[in-house]
């Protein structure tokens, strides 16, 4: 059952979240945070998956971007109960980690009321079929790594670009309109509500065009764009900002709502959960140094310290440091989306699982117009019409 690690996962989400809120010492917050990421990790590519195997071709782009602004629609939230539990009772922080263990609840019961993928279920049988079920998956594994290693390794790369584009942007923003642009609390929730409206909105537009214009020019063209728009989002002193802040998530997070689909359709299909998930979180590691490369920078360039509440408050040009930090992995992920594949299209369906075929040793499509002549699912139009489109090559 694939709903099964996603609710595992869950559950283990909700006692570490609840657990953080408990932590007395460093390390004890440390141990649960890296547990925390192990439950947090298993749930990128379950997710994926469950959402966009079964999508009608001509909706997945916009379903993609749909589901990948959910992470923009959380920090938002996040955002906004932050303002709202941190520092304003007497537990300090701890209301925030306590608040965080109770959404997953509520995403346990919606996934339980969900049925398995079509695409799932039609796997599943045919596992069932060669009359065995972990030996067909191992089976499939090897297959899949010994084919497509090598497209693994450029979806970690990739993804480490994404991360840290989304990381490198946000991370530190909230100091630097703290310390370098003296914002209050008050105006800083605010600019980060409000660049996290234009993240939703880019997430989905740009994801809905890449299903017109395709997944890597929709990627390098909202790259470009959101490079433009550094200057203003890092150096623009006033309130005005704000207007910089909602333009520029619109581009990273409009690049972002590309990603689920486009990792859904090149990974091999045997082993799509493990890859759109590992390499997601893969990327997600290589990435989590980029507030420490961007305050180790920021260091090079001081500005004067600030006197609050009687102390002394050092003070750097985040700015400047955010600036230049992003121009680079804009033109990291513009060009590793150039050199890379595309698979718009593609049948996502095991029929069309040639991994599987060297498996089973039979062909697939035959067996499924087997199935359908006897009553199985048939596909859409839009499925069939994609189908012959991949066949012919047109």
């Amino acid at each position: 059952m694939l709903n099964r690690p996603f609710i595992i996962n869950n559950v283990l989400f909700i006692a570490l979240e609840m657990g953080t809120g408990f932590c007395n010492t460093y390390r004890q917050f440390l141990a649960v945070r890296a547990l925390f990421g192990i439950a947090m990790g298993g749930l990128y590519g379950n997710a994926a998956a469950t959402a966009l195997e079964d999508c009608p071709p001509a909706a997945r782009g916009l379903l993609s971007g749909m589901l990948q602004q959910g992470y923009a629609f959380g920090y938002l939230l996040a955002t906004a109960f932050a303002r709202a539990l941190v520092n304003t009772t007497s537990h300090g922080w701890r209301p925030l980690y306590w608040f965080g263990a109770g959404p997953p609840v509520l995403i346990i019961l919606f996934r339980l009321c969900l049925p398995e993928t079509q695409t799932f279920r039609d796997r599943m049988r045919v596992r069932e079929e060669q009359g065995s079920l972990a030996g067909t998956f191992i089976a499939e594994g090897k297959v899949a790594l010994r084919r497509h290693w090598l497209l693994f390794i450029y979806l970690v790369l990739l993804m480490a670009g994404f991360n840290f584009m989304s990381h490198g942007s946000q991370d530190l923003y909230p100091t630097m309109l703290q310390n370098q642009f003296k914002f209050s609390a008050n105006a800083i929730t605010v600019t980060q509500v409000v660049a996290n409206l234009g993240a939703m909105t880019g997430g989905t537009v740009v994801g809905y065009c890449s299903q017109i214009v395709g997944r890597r020019f929709s990627i390098i063209f909202i790259a470009v764009i959101g490079g433009a728009l550094l200057y203003p989002y890092t150096f623009v002193t006033s309130h005005k900002v704000t207007a910089a802040a909602f333009f520029e998530q619109f581009c990273v997070q409009g690049a972002w709502g590309v990603i689920p689909i486009h990792l859904m359709e090149l990974s091999p299909p045997s082993l799509r959960t493990f890859v759109v998930g590992t390499s997601y979180q893969l990327g997600n590691l290589a990435s989590s140094a980029s507030s420490t490369i961007e305050s180790t920078i920021g260091e090079r360039y001081p500005l004067a310290p600030l006197i609050s509440k009687g102390k002394t408050v050092k003070r750097y040009n985040y700015g400047k440091v955010i600036c230049i930090f992003m121009g680079a992995v804009y033109a990291y992920v513009i060009l590793l989306t150039f050199i890379g594949p595309e698979r718009r299209g593609r049948d996502l369906t095991v029929a069309h699982d040639t991994d599987m075929a060297e498996v089973t040793h039979r062909n697939l499509r035959h067996h499924h117009a087997g199935e359908v002549a006897h009553g199985g699912d048939a596909s859409s139009e839009d499925e069939k019409a994609v189908g012959r489109q991949a066949e012919t090559g047109v």
